[in-house]
C-alpha cells in the first residue's frame, strides 16, 4: 500500500495571517487521521513562517500517527529533534527568501557535513529522510550517508504539467521513474511529494518503489470547497486507483 503523509503547514500559515488560534494545525491533523492520512508531515522553518514550536510539542503530545518533521541541517532543528524523537526526520534545503522549497538537498556537495549532522538522529531512533531530486549522484550521496529514506521532489513534474509543457513534464516524470528504482536498488525506501494534486498524482503513484507520498498545500487549498476530510479521501482515491 501507498502511504499518504499530509502536510498541515498551511492550515498554519492561515492561523498566522490573521494572529489568532484558528485554524489550528493540531485539529487538522487529527482530522486528517479520522480521513486515513497514515501520517502528517510538518515543516519547522527557521523563520518560523508558519508552523511554530508550540506546534511541534502539541503534534508530540496527542498525535497518534507518527510525525515526520521537515527541518533545515542546522544546530537549532537538530537539537529540537533530539528533544521531540519524532518518527521521522526530513532534511531539507531552505532559504529565508523562497516562497516554498525549491530543489532537492544537495547531498553529494555536503556528504560528510550531512553524515555528521544525521548520526545523532539516527542513534535517537529517528527515521532520517533526505529531499532530493532525482540525480543518480544524490540518490548515490544519501546512501552512502546511512540516510533510511530518500524524498524525491516532484515540484518540477509538477510545474510542468500546470504550465502545459507536456515534453518536459514527461522527461522529468521518466527521470523520477529512474532516480526512484535506483534508491530501491541502494535500499533506500523512496518517498516523493512537493505540488501533487489530484491531477498529477496518477503518474507518480504508479511509481511501484514509492512507499509514501507527502501532500499539503493541495489539500488545504482544496478544504476550503470541499472540507479537509473529502480532500483527503479523493487524493488517497486517485492513489489507491493509480496502484490498482
Amino acid at each position: 500500500m501507498l502511504r499518504l503523509g499530509v502536510n498541515i503547514d498551511h492550515v498554519a500559515t492561515i492561523r498566522n495571517a490573521r494572529g489568532t488560534p484558528w485554524p489550528d494545525p493540531v485539529r487538522a491533523a487529527k482530522l486528517a487521521e479520522e480521513a486515513g492520512a497514515d501520517g502528517i508531515t510538518a515543516h519547522l522553518r527557521e523563520d518560523r513562517r508558519h508552523i511554530s514550536d508550540g506546534d511541534i510539542d502539541r503534534l508530540m503530545e496527542s498525535l497518534h500517527l507518527p510525525l515526520n518533521l521537515e527541518m533545515a541541517a542546522t544546530a537549532e532543528m537538530q537539537a529540537i529533534a533530539l528533544r521531540h524523537r519524532p518518527h521521522a526526520v526530513c532534511i531539507v534545503p531552505e532559504k529565508r527568501e523562497e516562497r516554498t522549497t525549491e530543489g532537492g538537498l544537495d547531498v553529494a556537495g555536503n556528504e560528510a557535513f550531512l553524515a555528521d549532522f544525521i548520526a545523532p538522529l539516527r542513534e535517537a531512533g529517528c527515521r532520517v529522510s533526505l529531499f532530493i531530486g532525482h540525480e543518480q549522484d544524490q540518490i548515490e550521496a544519501a546512501a552512502r550517508i546511512g540516510a533510511a529514506v530518500v524524498e524525491l521532489h516532484t515540484g518540477a513534474y509538477c510545474d510542468f504539467d500546470t504550465e502545459g509543457r507536456l515534453a518536459e513534464r514527461d522527461l522529468e516524470l521518466e527521470a523520477l521513474r529512474r532516480g526512484a528504482a535506483q534508491a530501491h536498488l541502494l535500499g533506500l525506501e523512496v518517498h516523493a511529494g512537493h505540488g501533487l494534486t489530484f491531477d498529477t498524482v496518477g503518474p507518480i503513484a504508479a511509481i511501484s518503489e514509492l512507499r509514501e507520498l507527502n501532500i499539503g498545500h493541495f489539500l488545504i487549498a482544496e478544504s476550503v470547497f470541499l472540507g479537509l476530510g473529502p480532500a483527503i479521501r479523493e487524493m488517497r482515491r486517485n492513489m489507491d486507483a493509480a496502484r490498482a
